[in-house]
């Protein structure tokens, strides 16, 4: 099934993918329109060790390159934080990420879950799985410092949570996230 955010999203994410699931995870779409530049919001969201993502976003607490397979494929780790009053316990995510620039200006940041021999899981955290998901910073035409941002999720956060838990997280960790991001991308302008 899929699910949307009533403050940040437009209806559900309408794609499918030919990945065999272990389960159908629900589908999360954002989309949002952030008073900056592409390259700044791109600053801001690009899944680099030692990047921006960290400093702002409250559900990333660490980003790691495991290997890097080119300038745009990598194998990341992820880990997140406690989160609904530690309800959900902190989580960590292993993705093959890759990164691309379009002829339009559009980049892209997609990543799917992925097992990898150098990060095995890790004691004090649940892993979990993303399956195919992406941000896309998409420029506005004629309007330089605005950047349409579309993010699509699909996350099974492991462990044994009530799916009324799972899905009262996701809208709101959306909406955090593009308010977040905003604020994050006003203070890179000043």
């Amino acid at each position: 099934g899929a699910a949307s955010c009533p403050r940040c999203c437009r209806g559900p994410a309408g794609w499918n993918s030919a990945v065999r699931f272990r389960f159908a995870p629900r589908r999360y779409k954002g989309e949002g329109v952030l008073p900056a530049s592409p390259q700044k919001v791109w600053e801001c969201i690009k899944p680099v060790a030692g990047g921006l993502r960290t400093k702002w976003d409250q559900n990333v607490k660490d980003f790691e390159v495991i290997e890097a397979i080119s300038d745009t494929v990598s194998i990341c780790r992820t880990t997140t934080p406690s989160a609904c009053m530690r309800i959900i316990s902190p989580r960590e995510f292993v993705d093959v990420v890759v990164m691309k620039q379009y002829e339009d200006g559009t980049m892209l940041s997609a990543a799917t879950n992925v097992e990898h021999p150098l990060c095995p899981p890790q004691p004090n955290f649940v892993r979990g799985f993303n399956y195919p998901c992406g941000c896309f910073c998409i420029p506005v035409p004629g309007e330089p410092d605005r950047t349409e941002l579309l993010t699509f999720f699909q996350t099974d956060l492991g462990g044994y949570l009530p799916q009324t838990v799972v899905d009262s997280f996701f809208p709101s960790s959306i909406s955090g996230f593009y308010s977040n991001l905003t604020k994050a991308v006003k203070a890179l302008k000043a």
